[in-house]
């Protein structure tokens, strides 16, 4: 490498695109942990509101339900604007939806606000990832999304453990609160830095919403693609929802050493985010799907298969898990934005998320068949669970396969 190669690749992004990707970061993390912060708060809701657990589990699906629901309707609408206008819009009816949690004073009307935020939270994910691959070429975009996806990874460092103590120390609609005021702020500077985001709109386009969105929907490139999202969400949304409750009841991991765990796991995941996005960029991002595939299934068999575990043991196979799992996100997403035309990115990428939400909630019902819990508090079949994952890991490596040398035919 030449002195001015050196120079030009340290010069990869200016500060501008440093803004956006820093922007774009903060703004996921406030989505997700809206998202997120809820599980860890069902103690106190299940209480205060006098619900049920099936009540509640109804709260935390009504999200990811309609969040896929508003993303297939707003589909057709996604490429007729500009991106930073339409970014704005939902991000102020994701905050108001917040706003509507924080005051809730009853299942119904908590429910209601969970539904409300799913519709306009659910949508702002395509929404970045469509202006990622507007703003920024290929070869950087797996940096990039390394940046912005460890938004899930700060959320559990900082965002989780924030909100709890304000939770313990106030009451369970302070940390909503928080998120609309941080939110606020954010809304703020895209409102004034972000610049409009609107080449699309200078491609002719003659179809209108629907028939947009029909196209979109019975495009085979586009359909293999949406089936490979289909199976690559489902290994995630599988292990996540009981892997607390494993912990507890099978590895014999103290209720308080589990901030231990989620900090730890989300610090490291931090740091290797953006490590994993440069490699991405460098030895190609379907290699690197493949080597977070193959990490994750070995992790995830030998999880699912123990039993009363060290805490040291725990913590280190659960940030094995996590660097795994964010090696797939962040290459597979990199791989994403690389598949529609430019006149169909938002369309493609509304769909995409669409898609991911509603097999993500069903995953998520899966898993709850196939686990069962004794008496005595012990998860039953999780190896079971473990081993339906891996082998919706094999065929996801498979169908991105396909997908990358669908890329690479297309000269992206």
């Amino acid at each position: 490498m030449t002195k001015s190669d050196e120079v030009s690749s340290q010069q990869v992004f200016t500060k501008y695109d440093t803004f956006i990707i820093a922007i774009l970061s903060i703004l996921q993390f406030t989505i997700i942990l809206d998202f997120m912060v809820l599980n860890p708060l069902g103690a106190q809701l299940l209480t205060e509101l006098s619900i049920k657990p099936a009540q509640f589990g109804l709260v935390v699906s009504a999200y990811a339900f309609s969040a896929g629901a508003s993303g297939l309707l707003a589909a057709g609408f996604a490429d007729k604007f500009d991106r930073k206008k339409l970014l704005l819009f939902f991000y102020a009816g994701f905050i108001l939806g917040t706003a509507f949690c924080a005051m809730a004073t009853s299942y119904e009307s908590l429910l209601f606000a969970r539904i409300f935020t799913g519709i306009f939270g659910g949508v702002i994910g395509s929404i970045v990832f469509a202006i990622i691959t507007d703003l920024f070429r290929m070869e950087v975009r797996g940096r990039v999304m390394g940046f912005v996806q460890t938004a899930f990874a700060a959320s559990q460092v900082l965002g989780i453990p924030i909100g709890l103590i304000l939770a313990n120390k106030y009451n369970w609609h302070a940390p909503f609160w928080l998120i609309v005021g941080f939110s606020l702020l954010v809304y703020a500077a895209i409102f004034v830095y972000l610049k409009p985001i609107d080449a699309h709109l200078k491609i002719k386009s003659e179809r209108n919403a629907f028939e947009h969105l029909w196209k979109i929907v019975t495009s085979r490139p586009y359909q293999r693609a949406f089936l490979t999202a289909i199976l690559l969400s489902t290994g995630g949304y599988m292990l996540m929802p009981l892997g607390s409750a494993f912990s507890i009841n099978n590895l014999k991991i103290q209720m308080q050493d589990l901030p231990l765990i989620y900090g730890v796991t989300g610090i490291v995941s931090i740091i290797f985010g953006p490590i994993i996005g440069k490699l991405s960029d460098k030895i190609g991002k379907y290699q690197v799907f493949v080597g977070g595939s193959i990490m994750s299934m070995v992790t995830i068999a030998i999880f699912t298969q123990l039993g009363e575990t060290p805490l040291w043991l725990a913590i280190i196979i659960n940030a094995l898990i996590f660097i795994a799992v964010s090696s797939r996100m962040i290459s597979s997403s990199a791989l994403f934005t690389a598949v529609p035309k430019p006149q169909d990115r938002g369309a493609f990428m509304s769909i995409n998320a669409s898609v991911q939400q509603i097999s993500g909630g069903f995953a998520s019902a899966l898993a709850g068949m196939i686990v069962v819990q004794t008496p005595s508090g012990f998860l039953d079949n999780y190896d079971i669970l473990g081993y339906v994952v891996i082998a919706s890991m094999i065929i996801t490596i498979s169908l991105m396969y396909f997908l990358n040398r669908q890329i690479q035919n297309t000269g992206k």
